[in-house]
């Protein structure tokens, strides 16, 4: 059984977690700068060849009022891109994991370069962690 992966996609970066191979902890991963599409595809899927996963969580950046921006078509486009190459895309809501993902990383006590390094791979962690921890009860529903 291979890991599960989580991305949380923004305009620059990538943040990705990854799970242990018995699905009960996320860890951070690692940062990749984005190059556009064609060019993030390769290196995401060069990560899921790695770790043998068929299941990437992404981070799907509702607006407060529920509704899809930018931000969240971005996400898609890449969830969309890794699901053609038969991976199973599992969306999950992170308006606010990037907060919760600093807040954390400062009670730990991290200097501020430190957190700025990894901030995009713990709201990753975050995101992944909920869904270990919760399943497909966190999982964005389909639209009926």
């Amino acid at each position: 059984m291979g890991c599960i992966l989580a991305l949380d996609v923004g305009t620059k970066t990538l943040g990705v977690a990854v799970s242990d191979p018995s699905h009960r902890l996320a860890r951070l991963e690692c940062t990749l700068q984005r190059s556009g599409l064609k060019a993030d595809i390769p290196k995401v899927m060069a990560l899921v060849q790695r770790y043998e996963s068929t299941t990437v969580v992404v981070g799907l950046p509702f607006e407060l009022d529920g509704s899809e921006g930018r931000s969240a078509r971005l996400a898609r486009q890449i969830g969309d891109a890794l699901e053609v190459h038969a991976i199973r895309i599992v969306y999950v809501d992170e308006r606010f994991s990037s907060v919760e993902a600093q807040r954390k990383l400062i009670e730990s006590g991290m200097n501020r370069e430190r957190r700025q390094a990894v901030i995009d791979q713990a709201a990753a962690a975050l995101l992944l962690q909920s869904y270990l921890d919760y399943g497909d009860a966190v999982a964005e529903k389909p639209s009926a």
